[in-house]
């Protein structure tokens, strides 16, 4: 075959340093998707989305011609291993949609053969796995399947993929060692486990994240709630004492995995993951938390309210999720005016030059802790720093 892995999905944030990575472990790549101007932005050497480290990975796969790019389906035929990076998102009642995974293998499925391996890659809910490779076998297709998720932080895949060990899992003996021998080219060392192991591994990752996430938060609103620093608290709390050393700072917990996953296995465990919801009932309301105790001090209504980062964490230009806009939609109802401004998000035509932000504000909430606020002059604006980013 013409390709030794193809990434369906090949352009994302999942896909794409995957790809780079096994291009640079001598691999001939095929990025598969089906947004067209992206590709071609990677054809150019150029990344359509900050990566740490993956542009001159990519421009060295380039001028090898270790890897190509893609929007025909049909090409899939000449790979050996098919990495498909859809998973399973929730719908607007908190439910598991099988809806993209589904059209992406409807769309598969024909060019697929008995001589190919099929890996997925993105997060699905418990049994997904087990699923598509029912579907396949229904299909006539009797290809290897595997679940091997990834578990890198967005923005430093490049340098976690060859850090970090690799969850590997097939359906059966033989499709499991495939994965182990692939991944084996690019991270240290793999760790096997059965499939619904493997899918639960991914969730609970993400999940207990979020819930150490929701329990700084909801500190943050008591000590807030009761006039108290909470960062005075956790300093002292922290200090010099080991088993405080792992919990976090407060701030907004977003992004595109953390509350996802959680739904997802509050779904699979029929609501009853009781300290998953509260969790994101915690997370979900420290913007309502911060609009409410502004509007203790002030008529809203006569003030515009500057929100300084928009990207859901620091350091990115992903605004999927991010709680940055949660804030900015229940400020709209509230405050005269919302400006909003990030020095790396691109696709919202509705920023504003961060100088401009500050000098048109009243107020000022440090959404996202970008370093390039640090040293900001803030011209004597009352602020909003969850973060303690600015003490």
């Amino acid at each position: 075959m013409q390709y030794d892995v193809c990434i369906v999905g090949g352009a994302g944030h999942v896909g794409l340093p995957l790809g780079i990575a096994f291009a640079a472990a001598q691999q001939r790549v095929l990025i598969y998707d089906i947004n067209r101007a992206a590709l071609d932005r990677i054809q150019s050497g150029k990344m359509p989305f900050m990566e740490a480290g993956a542009e001159p990975l990519l421009k060295a796969a380039l001028s090898k011609g270790l890897i190509a790019f893609s929007d025909k389906v049909e090409l899939i035929r000449d790979c050996k291993v098919v990495v498909v990076t859809i998973g399973t998102p929730v719908d607007e009642f908190m439910n598991p949609s099988l809806r993209l995974i589904s059209q992406c293998f409807e769309a598969l499925i024909p060019h697929l053969s008995e001589k190919q391996h099929v890996v997925l890659r993105s997060t699905v809910y418990p049994g997904v796995s087990d699923w598509v490779a029912k579907l396949l076998a229904e299909r006539g297709v009797r290809c290897e399947v595997s679940f091997c998720p990834e578990r890198i932080v967005q923005g430093f895949a490049i340098e976690e993929l060859k850090s970090l060990p690799q969850i590997v899992s097939g359906l059966t003996e033989e499709a499991e060692n495939t994965a182990a021998k692939l991944f084996s080219l690019i991270a240290p060392e793999v760790v096997r486990v059965s499939m619904k192991e493997a899918e639960f591994v991914k969730l609970f990752c993400n999940a207990f994240r979020y819930i150490q996430f929701a329990a700084a938060n909801q500190f943050y609103m008591i000590c807030e709630s009761a006039n108290v620093d909470y960062n005075n608290v956790m300093k002292a709390m922290k200090h010099n004492y080991p088993r405080m050393k792992d919990v976090p700072g407060p701030g907004f917990a977003a992004g595109p995995c953390l509350f996802k996953d959680t739904m997802q296995l509050a779904s699979f465990y029929e609501n009853q993951f009781s300290i998953g919801l509260q969790s994101m009932l915690v997370n979900e309301g420290l913007p309502l938390f911060i609009v409410g105790r502004l509007k203790e001090k002030h008529d809203l209504r006569t003030k515009t309210i500057g929100l300084l980062g928009m990207a859901f964490k620091a350091g990115s230009d992903d605004r999927r999720s991010s709680l940055s806009y949660k804030l900015k939609k229940v400020l709209l109802t509230q405050a005269k005016q919302v400006l909003t401004t990030d020095p790396f998000v691109s696709d919202d035509s509705t920023l504003r030059p961060l100088d401009d932000v500050i000098e048109m504000s009243d107020i000022l909430i440090l959404c996202t802790p970008h370093k390039d606020y640090k040293q900001l002059n803030l011209r004597g604006r009352e602020t909003v720093d969850v973060w303690n980013f600015w003490r």
